[in-house]
């Protein structure tokens, strides 16, 4: 372990910050809940008359069960003010002490451009958008994924890359998984055993505890130690992780390593510094199989931890095995260049135990700064920050040679391991180096570890060198001449495409962010109604914290008595979430919705082993379930067993019963969605809970859909054991255009003890008998927990509660609209549904040769992003309006669909071609629209302005009806030479 600042050291106890206490006469005006609530009392009474109901308490009554429903209010406080609240976030921020870090373990301080984060980071047209999944109307943010990978592949020299997964140490657990799929035979976690993985360690510590974490789960064999060391032909391997330059600086060359790794019949994985590779000969033209890394010192802060955006590129043979979203190239109808999302990418959803990875969640905004962060600088501008760390790093090598301390004689880039002169005590360094507001990183052996970045000025170096002894801090007049051996610096060019070598002035810049943001559809356009997927109001004061320097530049192994600010943040949210969910104990590691269903899979499983029933792996799963919950449930090592649902869409229960009582000896666990994942309240949930508990099993829920659940129920009550929250979905962190996300889990109190750890900083949720880390941070992404956190405060318990309930109200006003020209494929027994439901459309292929792809298409040209189509069931959409919709905005879109409807009729009814009509040839472009040539049976007007308020507000989709199949067959993932954007 290292660090000794921070490791094993107890967070502090945080006092409870004072609240004004104000009279009813000067209670706040700016209260949030009306401002994120879009009915205001006269819609609700409106939308409640439609639905025959007096009160939003008679709907929830016929909504749901009265034998789950919360017998007492949420005790979060009341509604709170915008502006206090935010002043009362300033002050606990404040207690965060924000030292310059010379710390590194893959963190770095990074400069953030102004122009990338005002006009990106803080701007809604970019972080409210939805993943890429249509793709017509998400063109800009799917190019500027393509520079990502783009970038990512030049850098390392390897020709595939995807468009990023959640941080670097879960990415190496990823390539580990994935060796393993390419190396051995059969699915993951089956056939016979196919060797260990080896893990150098000299990888960071956070990185080797994670793949530990998967191995387990995945009853991997992971080897750690020296890979000079290594006998290759005693060892039957797959796989070997190698870090470059390593945890403490060094650099090698990999290149006979990976000879010999190739030798033995495995693969090699190489966890790579992606500035460091502006200068050093890149892991593919070492031999590499696969490169991983962090993307966040390109321009994107630490944020305590996160988010940040991973990195994977491999080689083109290996595209159908590489887990995460990849961006491919392709054409629309009119033959025009079109992005869209490639081969597998949608795969994780859909393939269940089959996928490849569980991983949905990407870090696409996160991508996207990293990426624009390239596109701003340049190879030239990337290459000089490179070579001011170089230069930084050895100035300071250079002086602490002179004091008479040992760095070592290996190249280096960014970090050096100082191992100290005789009669210098690691204690005199750090304590000097506290009083200057300077953090180190100390090793076991007393070494200390410093890492310079692309802030580090001839100050910090003079300070540095102070507190190991230096009196003064005078380069030679000559110094800044890079060190590097010839056959460890890089030849080879990189980021050639103009993309890279044209928007380098501030002017151009904005343009270019404000071209691609055109191209995307985002809530500040309209709802974007997807069932499952919560696309709610992201509230401005919830964003603004998000890049306060006191959160915004806090290394993630920051000792904890500079933190307190967020120990704060973590104490309150751990307490709220538990009191909404009615469990004991919350972690809020897990880094996105999938990663909490792994988490709590894994802690199932850790119960099960401490009670000497590890031989329980049995996971029933129903088959209208997440993707995910399958591939997490084979990824956490257990074997899926479905159970049946009947035609309402609940469990059958008959089916469950069996189920459990053929498996009693081996049942693990039962992952349920509640509401169900048809957007209905099952009245059997706490019947299906005491048949899993009376065979020995545990319960975990999804909680993709708890935003019918706040302050009406929980999960706790119901009887499930575990439970992972979206906090991108529920509670408010935006969706990024595809993450990020954070998937905290909360747990009954049996499970409590065996929440995560963490081997630097000891989460204050771990218990004695801890899991192992599931994300790289101890926190997950913690920059991004002001968000829930200012959230839940600012809604209150009462705020909160309303909140729901009006979710449900719009989604039943929604539905009772909609059921004339849509049947509803699924309701409750008094005939209602929960804050989401699905229109079957599956009858209009035979009327009229309309498929439900068809009206996702048209819904573009009406200014609307369609609903989750064709899940949970082929030929639907399933459609959540949320209770951040104003009534006018619910009607605009139901009033679209009404439109569609009669234009499916005129099909139906001759009046209009079953081949050549406005939805077959949906979306419609400007391009085409305004193109000389028209050949379509109906005319310009009715294909571009179908509506009233879309003369008023047209939001053009970019391109027209993407053909992916073209894009699979002619794979491009990286960005084309210009001259083949022509059509064919």
């Amino acid at each position: 372990m290292d660090n000794a600042q921070a490791i094993a050291e107890k967070p502090p106890k945080a006092d409870p910050a004072e609240r004004p206490q104000t009279g009813a006469a000067l209670a706040p005006a700016d209260t949030f809940v009306r401002r994120h609530i879009g009915p205001d009392e006269a819609d609700v009474v409106e939308m409640l008359r439609l639905l025959g109901c007096e009160s939003l308490g008679q709907l929830i009554d016929q909504t749901i069960p009265a034998g789950i429903r919360m017998k007492k209010p949420l005790t979060i406080g009341e509604p709170r003010g915008e502006f206090e609240l935010l002043n009362e976030l300033k002050t606990i921020a404040g207690r965060n002490k924000v030292f310059r870090s010379f710390i590194g373990m893959g963190y770095s301080d990074t400069i953030v451009p102004p122009v990338i984060q005002r006009n990106i980071l803080e701007n809604p047209g970019w972080y409210t958008q939805y993943t890429p999944y249509q793709a017509e109307i998400a063109q800009g943010r799917l190019e500027a994924l393509l520079n990502f990978q783009t970038m990512v592949s030049d850098l390392t020299a390897l020709p595939l890359a995807n468009a990023s997964l959640l941080d670097e140490a879960t990415a190496a657990a990823e390539a580990m998984a994935m060796c393993r799929a390419i190396a051995g035979e059969g699915a993951a976690g089956e056939g016979e055993d196919r060797g260990a993985f080896f893990v150098s360690i000299d990888c960071h510590p956070q990185t080797i505890a994670v793949v530990r974490t998967r191995a387990a789960a995945l009853g991997i064999d992971v080897l750690i130690g020296d890979i000079n060391q290594l006998d290759f032909a005693a060892q039957k391997l797959f796989g070997v992780l190698l870090q470059y330059p390593t945890t403490d600086g060094r650099v090698f060359d990999y290149t006979k390593v990976i000879e010999r790794t190739h030798a033995a019949g495995a693969l090699a994985v190489v966890a790579a510094d992606i500035l460091a590779l502006t200068l050093l000969k890149p892991p593919g033209e070492m031999g590499a199989d696969i490169a991983v890394g962090s993307t966040q010192r390109f321009g994107v802060p630490m944020g305590f931890g996160g988010p940040h955006a991973a990195y994977m590129a491999t080689k083109n043979e290996h595209a159908r095995k590489m887990p995460g979203r990849i961006v491919g190239v392709s054409k629309d109808a009119q033959g025009r260049p079109a992005y869209r999302l490639a081969i597998q990418t949608r795969e994780q959803h859909i393939r269940r135990e089959k996928a490849t990875s569980n991983i949905c969640t990407a870090q696409v905004l996160l991508a996207i700064m990293a990426g624009m962060y390239a596109v701003y600088h340049g190879p030239r501008g990337l290459r000089k920050i490179a070579e001011n760390v170089a230069i930084a790093t050895q100035l300071l090598a250079e002086k602490l040679r002179q004091l008479g301390h040992d760095v070592g004689s290996t190249p280096f880039f960014d970090t050096l391991r100082v191992h100290l002169r005789e009669g210098l005590t690691a204690k005199h360094v750090f304590d000097r180096a506290h009083k200057l507001h300077l953090n180190v990183r100390r090793f076991d052996d007393g070494s200390i570890g410093i890492s310079v970045d692309e802030t580090t000025s001839m100050r910090d170096l003079a300070d540095i060198a102070s507190a190991f002894g230096a009196s003064d801090f005078t380069p030679e007049p000559d110094a800044g001449a890079i060190e590097l051996p010839s056959d460890l610096s890089r030849s080879s060019d990189y980021l050639t495409h103009p993309v890279f070598n044209r928007y380098h002035s501030e002017t151009e810049m904005l343009r270019y962010i404000f071209m691609l943001q055109s191209r995307d559809l985002s809530l500040a356009h309209s709802m974007i109604p997807l069932g499952s997927c919560t696309m709610k109001l992201n509230g401005t004061s919830e964003m603004i914290p998000v890049t306060w320097p006191e959160f915004a530049r806090m290394h993630p192994f920051a000792p904890p008595d500079q933190t307190k600010g967020y120990w704060r943040i973590f104490k309150d949210l751990e307490k709220w979430l538990a009191n909404i969910t009615g469990f004991s104990a919350v972690s809020l590691q897990p880094n996105a919705g999938s990663q909490g269903e792994f988490a709590g899979l894994l802690v199932i499983r850790a119960y099960h082993e401490s009670r000497g029933e590890g031989h329980r792996n049995v996971c029933l799963i129903p088959a209208s379930a997440h993707g995910t919950n399958p591939a997490s449930a084979i990824f956490a090592g257990m074997k899926v067993v479905p159970v049946a649902c009947d035609a309402n869409g609940s469990i059958e229960v008959p089916d469950l019963k069996a189920k459990a009582a053929e498996h009693k000896g081996d049942l693990a666990a039962l992952m349920i969605t509640y509401p169900s994942t048809h957007g209905v309240f099952e009245e059997d949930a706490k019947e299906i809970c005491k048949i899993v508990h009376s065979h020995g099993g545990q319960v975990y829920m999804d909680g993709a859909n708890m935003n019918a659940q706040v302050g009406l129920c929980r999960p706790g009550d119901i009887g499930a054991d575990v439970c992972h929250l979206n906090l991108h979905k529920t509670f408010c962190i935006p969706h990024g255009g595809g993450g990020p996300g954070m998937g905290p889990i909360g747990v009954a109190k049996h499970l409590a003890p065996f929440l995560p750890g963490h081997p630097v900083i000891r989460p204050e949720s771990a218990g004695d008998k801890s899991i192992g880390p599931v994300a790289a941070a101890p926190y997950g992404s913690p920059a991004i927990l002001t968000i829930p956190w200012v959230y839940i405060a600012l809604m209150g318990g009462p705020g909160l509660t309303r909140a729901t309930q009006v979710a449900i109200l719009n989604a039943n006003y929604m539905a009772q609209r909609l059921e004339p020209h849509y049947p509803i494929l699924f309701k409750g027994k008094n005939g209602r549904v929960a804050h989401e439901f699905v229109l079957d459309c599956r009858q209009f292929e035979h009327s009229a040769g309309i498929k439900v792809e068809d009206i996702a298409k048209r819904l573009m040209d009406y200014g609307f992003h369609a609903p989750t189509m064709s899940w949970p069931v082929p030929g639907t959409l399933m459609v959540e309006p949320t209770e951040s919709e104003s009534k006018a905005e619910l009607d605009r879109f139901c009033d679209a669909m009404i439109h569609i409807r009669e234009e499916i009729r005129a099909i139906e009814h001759g009046k209009a071609d079953r081949a050549d009509n406005v939805l077959k040839s949906a979306p419609h472009s400007a391009a085409a629209v305004m193109s000389d040539s028209w050949n379509h049976k109906y005319g310009r007007e009715q294909a571009a302005y179908p509506a009233p308020w879309v003369r008023e507000h047209k939001f053009w989709p970019y391109v027209g009806r993407i053909d992916n199949p073209f894009g699979d067959r002619n794979l491009i993932c990286t960005c084309p030479p210009m001259e083949e954007h022509k059509s064919e």
